[in-house]
């Protein structure tokens, strides 16, 4: 007996329903590992990142607990043993603290009349990429000022020229290495703009300042900064 066409599509139906049910089972029993393997995988790589930021934490707060404590034990004269506990901080600290137990021990050399060494160790710095800019750039100017008598003049212009520049953090310190060195080439000319800069710079130490008004002075340009007069200042405060 044929079978009815409402029976025949119910029968079509249940046939569609067996097979996909059979493909999911087959495609399950074939690839559900991988559905599984994938959140466990992702689970443990979100626990693993977790952990990470808690370890790296946990270990910088050991490296400042370190370093810390070598400065401690500097100031107050105990330096026996600090070069290789800066070597190791230097190996396993972060940029910043390998930088900084770098510096420090470049200091160390340099207090201990050990020249050629404080001079390597900051050259090391001030030369590593890796590092962030404000401590190369610190190093380049320990560096340059223990062995400026022994450089060419050219050679410090031209080595502290991205930093003796106006808004530099490091224009004071980089200014004055930079113009004495035009002094000693003859060029008191290319120095006195720089001494004038400096001299009006309001976010250089007073220090700095006053010695840069000096010299300019003496070069023969005024860069004292005047306060303005108490009439003056009345009006602009109306």
């Amino acid at each position: 007996m044929a079978i009815k066409p409402v029976e025949n599509d119910s029968f079509y139906r249940e046939v569609d329903e067996e097979l996909r049910k059979e493909q999911l089972t087959g495609w399950w029993k074939r690839y559900g590992w991988l559905a599984v393997a994938g959140v466990v995988a992702l689970l443990a790589a979100i626990a693993g990142f977790i952990w990470w930021q808690g370890e790296k934490e946990r270990r910088a707060g050991e490296h400042a607990e370190q370093l810390l404590k070598v400065f401690e034990d500097v100031q107050a004269g105990r330096t026996q043993g600090a070069d290789s506990r800066l070597d190791k901080l230097a190996e396993d600290g972060s940029d910043g603290y390998r930088a900084a137990a770098l510096l420090t021990k470049a200091d160390l050399a340099l207090q201990a009349n050990k020249e050629a060494a404080a001079i390597a160790g900051f050259k090391s710095v001030a030369e590593d990429g890796d590092l962030p800019d404000p401590y190369r750039n610190l190093a380049l100017i320990r560096q340059t000022a223990v062995e400026y008598d022994k450089l060419p003049p050219a050679a410090v212009i031209e080595r502290l020229r991205p930093l003796a520049q106006a808004g530099n953090p490091w224009f004071g310190s980089a200014g004055e290495m930079t113009a004495a060195a035009y002094l000693k080439l003859g060029k008191p000319q290319q120095a006195a703009p720089i001494f004038a800069a400096m001299a009006k710079d309001q976010t250089l130490p007073e220090s700095i300042r006053s010695r840069a008004v000096q010299m300019a002075g003496a070069l023969g340009v005024d860069a004292v900064v005047e306060a303005p007069a108490a009439g003056a200042a009345k009006e602009n405060t109306q």
